[in-house]
């Protein structure tokens, strides 16, 4: 690992982007850190599905929902040309010549929230990803998700490497355990759970601002995340190191993304993920009917 000139050192780790992320601005900020960095040193994914061009009215374009970013208007698309678009804008806006993976952002919005039909990503889009990948250009497809049913059925569209899912494995829900990540496991498709905290109360435990799907938690969830709770405190651990261990023990998830905002939170999640858990806790957890009896736990 060598010095950079303006950030000091980066250490192997892994970032993932999105053009649509602050309007640019994410992948801008990060490639101004990697541009120095050496190139073995991190792998970096991004989104396509989205490229940038001049508005009409530059002076009273509305960048909502971002504060910040390019003054530029998103457009969204799912056709070869809008994929090869959207990875070259990439490639400009993060400094680079590779990008290690590309993920297919936001499919299940897409038809519903004026984006483009998922026909044309079935079409010519997955073309563009298979012909990046075959040229050595990228070395992986993904699909960011967000609900369960999507492992059934946008998934399916299109082959794919892994899949990065935000709520349809955690401790609070495995009912994608016999369908989407059988799908997963049977298809070699490695999963990430982006969400392993469930969006927040399996971090901050339940109460009255308990968020959960990235709202605030219902009672049923509350009452769920309670009882789970408990167990944990008559086995003497923690609430968030059974919700950081519990999907990693399913064979398809390679890896999941706690999420911090702060260098402090980054370590208390090692700490968690490291903390010992009794195989007895697993047991009473489906004993109580609150984890899936045929879900996989740490052995």
């Amino acid at each position: 690992m060598q010095p950079s000139r303006r950030h000091g050192t980066m250490g192997c780790g892994i970032s993932i982007q999105a053009p649509y992320y602050g309007r640019g601005l994410s992948e801008h900020r990060v490639g101004d850190f990697v541009i120095d960095q050496p190139r073995d040193q991190f792998l970096l994914t991004t989104k396509v599905g989205r490229y940038f061009r001049r508005p009409t009215e530059p002076k009273t374009f509305d960048r909502t929902p971002w504060g910040g970013g390019l003054n530029m208007e998103i457009v969204w698309d799912y056709s070869y040309d809008g994929i090869i678009r959207s990875y070259e804008q990439s490639l400009l806006r993060l400094g680079l010549d590779t990008i290690d993976a590309l993920l297919i952002h936001d499919p299940e919005a897409a038809g519903h929230e004026g984006g483009p039909s998922l026909d044309d990503l079935s079409r010519s889009g997955i073309r563009a990803l298979e012909e990046l990948k075959r040229n050595g250009h990228i070395k992986a497809i993904g699909m960011g998700l967000n609900a369960s049913e999507s492992l059934d059925t946008v998934a399916r569209r299109v082959p794919l490497d892994f899949c990065i899912v935000a709520m349809p494995y955690t401790l609070l829900d495995q009912v994608a355990l016999k369908s989407g990540m059988r799908y997963c496991l049977d298809n070699n498709i490695s999963v990430i759970v982006g969400a392993p905290y469930a969006s927040g109360i399996l971090a901050t435990g339940p109460g009255p601002q308990a968020r959960y799907r990235y709202q605030i938690a219902e009672p049923d969830i509350q009452d769920k995340a309670r009882r789970i709770q408990a167990v944990c405190h008559r086995h003497g651990v923690s609430l968030q190191s059974v919700a950081l261990q519990f999907p990693l023990a399913h064979p398809a998830v390679v890896s999941i993304i706690p999420g911090a905002a702060k260098p402090e939170e980054v370590v208390a999640n090692i700490g968690y993920l490291n903390e010992e858990v009794p195989l007895a806790l697993w047991s009473e957890l489906k004993a109580e009917s609150l984890i899936d009896p045929d879900a996989p736990v740490p052995a």
